[in-house]
């Protein structure tokens, strides 16, 4: 049985080579393992044409969406990351002379590369914060190693008993869903969890400090007073260090600002 699918350039040469060099069609497929048939066609080609070169690649039905369509698809996808594959279909097809239906449109979508996905989760940024982030990133774009050495950072944060907040994905067969290893315990009103304040600087970490409840602006002059004190006057006895917080309301009440102006002399909060 001879060979299946379009010869290389290089077989449709060495079957020339065969006939030119006197062996016969049945010869010259048995040397080469074609069949009659393709030895026949390949040496015509050749003769009438002078044709060396397989143009199969251009044969079959024509993609119904060139590079043009895929640049107009690929600007409707920047315009709405959050459209659905008939949206997307939709929107191609207005204008359009030939329209495609949706599993054009996903086939289309992954030879461009595209994938549905679920989007990553972030905080939202107001307009007012990216500015402040700028700022910041600028005033500091500068700033060395060492520089950074000396900023004792600090923040809250909540911590759970017994599972995570966010979503659990596991592996499983259809028929495993009752597995120990598949299931995830839980029990009445959560488990419940615990809030700390901490810091730590580039030296050292910090004390860690249980918050029974929400935190306001006198438990965190308490926590400043207590605690940030004491650890940026120890660490930093030259007085350059620098002490960040965030901009949560507690940090940014009047009796916290006052506080770290009658300690400026001692360390920085950092802006």
């Amino acid at each position: 049985m001879g060979k299946k699918g379009d010869l290389s350039n290089f077989e449709r040469g060495m079957v020339v080579g065969a006939r030119r060099a006197g062996l016969s069609i049945s010869q010259s497929a048995q040397l080469l393992g074609f069949s009659r048939t393709t030895i026949s066609r390949v040496y015509k080609e050749w003769c009438e044409k002078g044709k060396t070169s397989s143009m199969r690649q251009s044969c079959g039905r024509k993609c119904l969406v060139d590079a043009r369509g895929q640049r107009r698809m690929g600007r409707l996808i920047q315009a709405d990351r959050r459209a659905t594959l008939t949206e997307i279909t939709t929107r191609y097809n207005r204008g359009m002379e030939q329209s495609i239906c949706e599993a054009t449109t996903r086939t289309t979508l992954r030879r461009m590369g595209y994938n549905s996905r679920r989007p990553h989760r972030v905080p939202l940024i107001s307009t007012t914060n990216r500015k402040k982030r700028l700022q910041f990133a600028r005033a500091h774009q500068n700033w060395t190693v060492e520089d950074w050495k000396n900023v004792a950072w600090s923040d809250e944060s909540r911590f759970l008993l017994r599972h995570s907040d966010g979503r659990v994905r596991i592996w499983r067969k259809q028929n495993e869903n009752m597995d120990p290893s598949c299931l995830v315990t839980t029990v009445q009103a959560g488990g419940g969890g615990v809030m700390v304040w901490g810091m730590f600087s580039w030296h050292t970490l910090g004390p860690l400090v249980p918050i029974g409840h929400r935190l306001n602006a006198t438990d965190y002059l308490s926590i400043v007073s207590d605690h940030v004190h004491p650890f940026m006057t120890t660490m930093y006895p030259s007085s350059d260090g620098y002490f960040q917080q965030d901009n949560a309301p507690c940090h940014k009440a009047p009796i916290i600002s006052n506080w770290f102006l009658e300690h400026d002399n001692e360390f920085t909060v950092l802006q």
